[in-house]
């Protein structure tokens, strides 16, 4: 599974794209359990106020199903000026 980060996730991962093993990306269902596997490993994730999940091209819901070929995307919060 690649997972694609941008703005600030990208700075709290350290890198613009993961690769999560398969063996990981097995265990893992729904976007929601994906978010909560990346907070536990990225614990600043967890405290943005918002953090919108793209699945290949489209937003997902928390409870969307995700597979270990798909390509997830994490949109963080974005402010204008």
């Amino acid at each position: 599974m690649t997972i694609l980060l941008f703005g600030i996730a990208k700075d709290i991962v350290g890198t613009s794209s993961l690769k999560l093993p398969v063996s990981n990306a097995m265990d893992l269902k729904t976007v929601g359990q994906l978010k909560a596997h990346l907070s536990k490993s990225y614990p600043g994730l967890a405290k943005l106020s918002s953090l919108a999940v793209a699945v290949n091209s489209n937003y997902a819901n928390e409870d969307d199903l995700i597979n270990s070929y798909d390509e997830i995307a994490l949109i963080p919060p974005v402010s204008g000026g």
